[in-house]
Order: C-alpha cells, then sequence, then structure tokens
C-alpha cells in the first residue's frame, strides 16, 4: 500500500484545494491531510484565516479524499509524520517547489501544478468572496508580492500585465499565473490591481483600474501631485472602491507598537523626528538614471516622511531641501527639514551616500531610537536622562513585510474599517504633495 500526505490550511475551501486533494489522492492507495493549526498559521506567517479549525477539517471530510486526517501544530512535524505514518509520498502544490526536497531522504517529494482560477469557491457556507490579484509590473518589488500574498487568506494572484508582453509572460512563467499584453483582458480577470510599475505610470494606471472598477494597492509614491492623489481618492470613494498607498512600514505591527509608545507620554511631549534611510545603488539602476523621477527621495522618502506625519501632523509651518547631485542632476542624498509649530523634523535619504539608517523620536522626557532596518520595525529602545534606565520593546516582523498591508486592505475590502488610520487618505494626499514639491525645487535647479 503506498501511503501519501499532503498538508495545508485549506481555508475558504476552493476549487484550487479540491483538486489537489483528488491529485494527491491519486498518487497512491492511502491519503493523509494534515490540517495547520490556528496558532501554527499565526507562528509561519499566515494572515487573517477566516474558517476555524473544526470547519477546515469538516471541509476537507467532504471530499471524501482523505483516509485520515491530523493537525499541524508545530514546525518539524512534517518530518515526524513521515516517520510515524510510513509515507512513501510527501506532495503539496508547486507553489512549494524546492522548499520540501530536503524530505527526499526520507520519501518521495511531489509538487503539484497548482489551479490559477480559484475564484469560485465549493463546500462552504460563507459568501466571503476571494479577491482575485493582477499585477501591473514585473520589476523586483512584483516579484516579492506574489510570495507575499500567498500567505494571505482570501487572495489570489491570477495575473499580470506589462505592456512589454514577452516580460509578463516571462514574470507568469516564474509564478504559475497568466500573462496578459491587452490591458482590457487583464482588468477582466482581476478584482484587486497591485500597480508595482515605474513610478510615472502611476496616476494613470491607478485611474484606469478604478474607471473598470477595481480596488487598487500602489507602490509608494502613489503619485507625484497632491492635486492627482486627491482626485484618485475622491474618485475612488465616489466608485465605493479601495485606494492603498503601499507604504509596508505603515502596516507592519512593530511600527504600529512604535507609534503607541511614543504617542503615549513615555517620553513626554515629542518635539523632534529624525528618520534616515540610505543604500547604495549601482549607478546604471532606474533610481540614478531617470532625470525626471529617479533619485534619493523620491525612492525612499516615503518611509522616512512616515513618522514624522504620523507623530507630527500634516500641518507644517516649514518646508526646504538639502540635497547633494549626480552629475545628471539627480539627487544622491537628500535632507527635508521639516518645521513643526511644537517640533522639527529630517527625513535623510541616500542612494549614494551611506549613512547610520535610525529613527529617532526626541520627547521632554526621553527618546525613542531603533536601529535600520527601522522601516522594518521590529526592536526599538526608549530611554531616559538615566543612561541605566532603558525599556526594549520587540515584535515580529515576517518576510518582506508586504502581508500586512494585503491583509488590511482585504479587511477594508470586506468592510472592516477599523484599519485605515495606519495609513490615512491625508496622509498619502500630503506626501505627494511634498513629493511634488521637491521634484518642482529639483527641476528648477
Amino acid at each position: 500500500m503506498v501511503k501519501v500526505i499532503t498538508y495545508g490550511t485549506f481555508d475558504l475551501f476552493h476549487e484550487g484545494h479540491y483538486n489537489i486533494l483528488k491529485r494527491a489522492k491519486e498518487l497512491g492507495d492511502y491519503l493523509i491531510v494534515g490540517v495547520t493549526s490556528e496558532e501554527y498559521d499565526q507562528a509561519r506567517g499566515k494572515l487573517s484565516v477566516v474558517d476555524s479549525l473544526i470547519t477546515r477539517i469538516d471541509n476537507v471530510k467532504k471530499t471524501g479524499f482523505a483516509d485520515e486526517i491530523i493537525v499541524e501544530e508545530s514546525q518539524g512535524q512534517k518530518f515526524r509524520d513521515i516517520k510515524k505514518y510510513g509515507i512513501d509520498i510527501f506532495t503539496v502544490g508547486s507553489d512549494w517547489t524546492g522548499s520540501f526536497d530536503y524530505l527526499n531522504d526520507y520519501c518521495k517529494v511531489i509538487y503539484l501544478d497548482r489551479t490559477k482560477d480559484i475564484s469560485s469557491t465549493m463546500l462552504r457556507v460563507k459568501k466571503t468572496q476571494i479577491q482575485r490579484i493582477g499585477i501591473i509590473g514585473t520589476g523586483r518589488i512584483a516579484n516579492r508580492f506574489v510570495p507575499e500574498a500567498a500567505l494571505v487568506s482570501g487572495v489570489n494572484t491570477r495575473c499580470v500585465y506589462n505592456p512589454h508582453k514577452e516580460s509578463a509572460e516571462k514574470f507568469a512563467d516564474k509564478w504559475g499565473i497568466d500573462a496578459y499584453g491587452d490591458i482590457e483582458d487583464f482588468f477582466a480577470a482581476s478584482d484587486i490591481v497591485y500597480v508595482a510599475s515605474p513610478h510615472e505610470t502611476h496616476y494613470s494606471y491607478i485611474k484606469q483600474s478604478l474607471e473598470h472598477g477595481k480596488h487598487v494597492l500602489c507602490e509608494k509614491p502613489m503619485c507625484f501631485s497632491g492635486t492627482q492623489a486627491r482626485e484618485l481618492f475622491e474618485y475612488a470613494r465616489q466608485k465605493k472602491l479601495i485606494l492603498f498607498e503601499g507604504i509596508k512600514t505603515a502596516y507592519c505591527p512593530g511600527f504600529a507598537k512604535l507609534l503607541g509608545i511614543a504617542c503615549s507620554g513615555v517620553i513626554g511631549n515629542i518635539r523632534g523626528v529624525d528618520a534616515c534611510f540610505t543604500k547604495l545603488e549601482s549607478a546604471d539602476k532606474r533610481e540614478l538614471t531617470d532625470k525626471v523621477y529617479g533619485g534619493s527621495f523620491t525612492e525612499l522618502g516615503s518611509y522616512c516622511l512616515l513618522p514624522i506625519i504620523k507623530l507630527f501632523g500634516r500641518e507644517y509651518e516649514e518646508l526646504r531641501f538639502e540635497s547633494i547631485k549626480a552629475a545628471n542632476g539627480i539627487d544622491l542624498y537628500t535632507k527635508a527639514h521639516v518645521r513643526y509649530g511644537n517640533g522639527l523634523a529630517t527625513a535623510t535619504c541616500g542612494l549614494g551616500v551611506k549613512s547610520e539608517g535610525k529613527l529617532l523620536i526626541s520627547g521632554t522626557a526621553g527618546y525613542i531610537s531603533a536601529d535600520a532596518p527601522w522601516w522594518k520595525t521590529s526592536y526599538f529602545e526608549v530611554h531616559h536622562e538615566n543612561p541605566d534606565e532603558i525599556e526594549r520593546f520587540s515584535e515580529r516582523f515576517l518576510g518582506d513585510g508586504l502581508r500586512y498591508e494585503i491583509c488590511d486592505m482585504l479587511s477594508m475590502i470586506n468592510g472592516d474599517t477599523t484599519r485605515d488610520f495606519k495609513l490615512t487618505r491625508g496622509d498619502s494626499e500630503t506626501m505627494a504633495e511634498i513629493m511634488e514639491q521637491f521634484l518642482a525645487g529639483r527641476n528648477r535647479q
């Protein structure tokens, strides 16, 4: 008798789950299905699981494919189960290809092709729709997005669009999704559009997506004009759609905790915020060759402006910039100085100059310090006048962090408005206005 084992969350049970179980059963004579517990899902970074463990087990049972169902509760259990049950074949979906090759020493490992379109659902009472995500753009951030989206229950990365069809096809082949060179076909296959194209195309793609009735998650900076930002948000409101700017720091749990501590009064009244983010880019990269929209501030400024605007607000009194530029006029290193009625702030960004990437929040009774990469906030300290009096705080930051913004956007689409404070419409509009002023000044010079 050939024994087969497979594992999964099986949340919002759909055709893809059904097909995996059916094909797993066909590999042998006896199929064991491991359903992950809520606690283990959280530990491994799976977000927004809807169905209870009992419901998920019951849905697997209803298929009739499982000869035995077990609960997966911890890391390392797969190896133990293979030994315990005398497994001959371990199988999971192809989106995990390579991840479990180490188990080949103990049994045969088979990766099954995933079902691309899982928008329809089976065997469940809940009417929560699985949102199909379409990606515009095929660059570095888009490649990080796909595996992050796979860890958010309730979404399915369905397709990709690039006006250069060959780029879309290459990306689609890598991730097992559909490629489109025609944007109308792309919109027809999507519920949420993730805009990860070059900065200058964001406004146009957002507007087209909204016109086609799609929710939009757009990479930062969303646009380079306050007027355009206000127009897009108002259009989304009128059409009852969600428009989300993807500054991942805003949605990560550690940053929310940091803001809460800063505003709790533990360091007194906040009087200073200094945020720095620098990295060294190759001279041939888009960020340092695009003379209109490239440069350190357009690339990194959104991260550094975020804590300033969240802590001091949108009503600043004075804004000025200082930059060190390359021969082509692009800023390699920029400091934005922001004066408020009750405080001072500095946003420092660099692509050709390296500095200590730190977030420092200064108060009348102490300060908060978060070292690089503070934009992936996982640890920070609260200091007081007594140097021995230090409070330390930590929070998990999972993967590339994009799963947090995807999860929050999905919650808002499903009617939960309790998370929109993390990055408000006004916050995004203010950042667009500041970007507009920076580019206007740089172009004049």
